[in-house]
């Protein structure tokens, strides 16, 4: 029954009648679950088939509780109170990802509503996740409604929170609505709020004409998803105009034509329909196979007669982190590489070159969003694709200007050019913790051991503190996350955002192993950690690398000085082991043979690092 009176299903909706919003909200504070009873009260998913965190398809997502791509959903609703009492509307609920390294996603899916729910765990209080995306949010002009979930745990405090919520938004403590998105307290109230307060959407043309259904067609692209029998489908919010199927289409920022195969609607699964008008958010379908050529952030248009204009706010997605990935048995490279192209239709932000280590052999050199994107695509390519490697230490990328005035951008310590370098300039980013206040004197001493500088310290309430800091983003992906919650019990949150860069005293560290440098371990470092470094290292491998039939040494070097050193002894057979009583000239003639010998293997002897010492030696989870 509940099939039949979906009317969400009609498309080409007055767009009065349409509510765009999405959620905000930190990792772990609800969305998707507050998602799930959205969708079960609007009544587009049977009881039969409802499941937790319906709207996240990935195994990795259900399973870390975490949404990696923004899905959206349309739905019909009836509001029970308020103004629009008893009139149907469609809400078009677009749920975002929470992490950093997606924040671009995020920025596009708040461009295509009109509202945005604040939800934060009643328990926690605000991160700074949520910071971020609120500052973003409130940009954008957006209608915000602050919401309380988990008010149902006993731990729960909504009314502190409720004021440390206001004094950030600038409302009322008692306008901060309450919920619980486990139970589905309080959520049929917030849809009628959702449905009171944001504004319905209107096209944003220059000259005052609203919702022009006959301009020329303006659509954003805020997600694209590979799907294998369709191909890409492109998910889009109609800011102009009406696309039909079988229209030829132009993607304005790309230049890239394509024809409309199938056009339609999410509610909750893809609905076919004959095409999307104003305020729309839906979905295309173009036979494209590649997700590159329909970027997020694009504007799509009409072929002919199309707008002139694109729409404002895209940019190319740019790397942050990289790393090497290699394959344990050289055998699987080709693998890899097929593995990495199927990964790359799916997500447009991996990028990835082939590079070959000495030490480890063949690989490729991937570009990331930052950590959790990192870690999230060498877990899909292990689990989907039976895949066993070795990543190598993160790093950014660096503009180094040599003596002679050429500039290169290094994205490898392997690439870094030898010589005299004239300046080196590092990527620095805004960063934003939010800690209680016992733990500050600790976290502001981890920011200075991390060369950061500190901008401003502000009080949210009486027990939280915001502090912001300008920092090296190199400091920040090895172990800084790690470090930062251990000092603070678990309690502090992070946000950070590029920031530019600056001129910095940095050097490359390399690892040599009877003085021949091992690739894989170099890093490039400032200054004043290069010695922590190098003795780390070194320990490290000392304990790694099994003893040899001869005397191993380990060093670390900045170009031709060596700033630390350990030795690996030589395993001994017991020559005197025949010899009893008797003169010491026999014995000592045969320690001098055995001496002799070593020295002749150390000279032609090299040494094997077994693959465990890289895995472990690479290894970021530093104490």
């Amino acid at each position: 029954m509940a099939k039949a009176t979906n009317f969400a299903l009609e498309t080409f909706t007055d767009p009065s009648k349409i509510r765009n919003f999405c959620i905000i909200a930190h990792i772990d504070h609800g969305k998707s679950t507050l998602a799930d009873r959205i969708l079960q009260l609007s009544n587009v998913v049977d009881a039969r088939d409802m499941r937790d965190q319906y709207l996240d398809n990935m195994d990795i997502e259900r399973e870390r509780g975490i949404t990696i791509k923004a899905q959206n959903v349309r739905l019909p609703w009836i509001p029970t109170s308020g103004p629009h009492e008893g009139e149907q509307v469609i809400l078009q609920m677009i749920d975002t990802p929470g992490h950093v390294d997606f924040s671009y996603e995020v920025s596009r899916s708040l461009d295509a509503c009109e509202g945005a729910i604040l939800l934060v765990d009643a328990a926690q209080g605000i991160e700074a996740q949520t910071l971020a995306n609120l500052y973003m949010a409130m940009e954008n002009d957006l209608e915000i409604i602050p919401v309380l979930n988990k008010i149902d745990l006993p731990a729960a405090d909504p009314e502190k929170y409720a004021e440390e919520i206001a004094h950030i938004i600038g409302c009322e403590p008692d306008e901060v609505l309450r919920v619980s998105g486990k139970t589905g307290m309080g959520v049929p109230e917030l849809l009628d709020k959702v449905v009171e307060l944001i504004p319905p959407p209107s096209s944003r043309s220059e000259d005052g004409e609203t919702n022009d259904a006959d301009a020329p067609a303006r659509a954003l692209v805020f997600d694209s998803v590979y799907d294998t029998y369709r191909g890409v489908v492109t998910y889009i919010r109609m800011m102009d105009g009406k696309l039909e199927s079988g229209q030829k289409v132009k993607m304005m920022n790309t230049g890239v034509q394509h024809e409309i195969l199938e056009i339609g609607i999410v509610s909750p699964t893809m609905q076919k329909a004959k095409g999307l008008g104003p305020g729309e958010v839906g979905y295309l379908i173009t036979g494209v196979k590649d997700v590159r050529e329909t970027r997020v952030g694009d504007t799509v248009t009409w072929a002919n007669k199309g707008a002139d204009e694109p729409l404002e706010g895209f940019e190319d997605v740019k790397p942050m982190v990289y790393s090497g990935l290699f394959p344990v048995s050289q055998e699987d490279f080709p693998t890899l590489r097929e593995s990495l192209e199927k990964l790359q239709l799916n997500d447009a932000s991996l990028t990835w070159e082939p590079e070959t280590s000495v030490a480890l052999g063949f690989g490729f050199r991937c570009g990331f969003l930052g950590l959790l994107h990192m870690e999230i695509t060498r877990d899909r390519l292990e689990r989907e694709f039976d895949l066993d490697l070795i990543s190598t230490a993160p790093s950014v990328t660096y503009r180094v200007v040599a003596e002679d005035g050429t500039e290169q951008l290094v994205h490898n310590p392997s690439d870094w050019p030898g010589g005299k370098l004239q300046e080196v300039y590092e990527p620095v980013v805004n960063m934003t913790i939010i800690v209680p206040q016992e733990f500050v004197g600790t976290t502001m001493e981890l920011c200075q051991s991390k060369r950061g500088t500190m901008k401003n310290m502000e009080f949210l309430s009486e027990e939280r503190v915001e502090l912001r800091y300008i920092m090296p983003l190199g400091e920040i992906i090895f172990d800084f996350f790690d470090m930062l919650k251990s000092r603070t019990k678990g309690y502090a949150s992070l946000n950070y955002e590029e920031a530019g860069e600056q001129d910095a005293d940095l050097v490359k560290v390399d690892i040599l192993l009877q003085g021949e440098p091992v690739d894989a371990f170099s890093a490039i470092v400032h200054r004043d950690s290069a010695q922590w470094y190098g003795n780390k290292m070194t320990k490290k491998l000392k304990e790694l690398i099994p003893r040899q039939q001869f005397e191993v040494p380990v060093q670390a070097a900045i170009g031709s000085k060596i700033i630390a050193r350990e030795n690996i002894r030589a395993l001994r057979k017991d020559v005197l082991s025949k010899c009893y009583g008797g003169d010491i000239s026999r014995k000592r003639k045969l320690l001098e043979k055995q001496k002799a010998g070593k020295k002749r293997m150390k000279n032609i002897g090299s040494v094997t690092v077994p693959q465990e010492a890289f895995v472990a030696a690479l290894s970021t989870d530093e104490e």
